[in-house]
């Protein structure tokens, strides 16, 4: 599937400067956008982000904003609603790096591995639409709502006799 919503951008054609890039998605991108995240609707897309390479140490440092309106389905009424997501990151890249010398690392769980670099090139649609389904709660709910389980859950009336009492007059 082509995607619409796309922005890559290859390694070799930068230079160290400071990039800045203003992604905002159109109408049809939004489609696309609301087909990878699978939601309901995504009404806005905005990403801010920020490049800067460091050839001395092959570095790449991606970083900025991602802003989005977001239609979601509640998992406890089934009506939809809209969630505002306005979501910072950061990432490093290691521009020379393969996935064999990242596996060969000695890190531990809360070191920062860089990110690699695939065929020479990187998709910025693809980092900001990834930080949004990051921030996506996996059973969405308006604020405010919770789950009554009084309603769907028969609890057992005081009357009715202990399970162990029944069991200690067995005994007897």
């Amino acid at each position: 599937m082509q995607k619409k919503f796309s922005y890559p951008l290859k390694i070799d054609e930068l230079n160290q400067n400071d990039y800045k890039f203003d992604l905002n998605a159109d109408k049809e991108e939004l489609k696309d956008i609301t087909e990878i995240l699978k939601v309901e609707d995504v009404k806005y897309f905005n990403a801010e982000i920020m490049l800067k390479l460091n050839n001395r140490n092959n570095m790449l440092a991606v970083w900025g904003i991602v802003r989005s309106e977001i239609e979601l389905k509640s998992v406890i009424t089934l009506n939809n609603f809209l969630k505002y997501f306005e979501v910072p990151f950061e990432l490093h890249f290691d521009t020379k790096a393969t996935y064999k010398d990242i596996q060969e690392l000695q890190a531990g769980i809360y070191d920062d591995v860089p990110d690699i670099i695939e065929n020479g090139e990187i998709n910025l649609a693809d980092i900001a639409i990834e930080q949004i389904a990051l921030n996506l709660d996996d059973y969405p709910r308006d604020e405010g709502e919770v789950f009554d389980y009084g309603k769907y859950v028969q609890l057992p009336d005081d009357e009715k006799e202990n399970p162990f009492a029944v069991l200690a007059k067995l005994k007897k």
